[in-house]
């Protein structure tokens, strides 16, 4: 899971193994697996890492 920020301010939790897609068109626009579409203030290079970040912190701390 991962938290990431609309962009009204409000911080939300997704689930990273439902992103399909993340794009920046301008804004970050992150599509889940069930299509749906959330708008968020982080760039498409900082939700790439937070899902690293999270993937390593679950793989690598067994």
């Amino acid at each position: 899971m991962i938290d990431v920020t609309r962009m009204n301010g409000t911080v939300l939790t997704i689930n990273s193994d439902l992103i399909e897609t993340v794009e920046e068109i301008p804004d970050t626009v992150i599509t889940l697996t069930n299509g749906k579409k959330i708008i968020v203030k982080e760039s498409r290079q900082e939700v790439k890492n937070l899902v690293k970040l999270f993937k390593k912190d679950i793989f690598c701390n067994n």
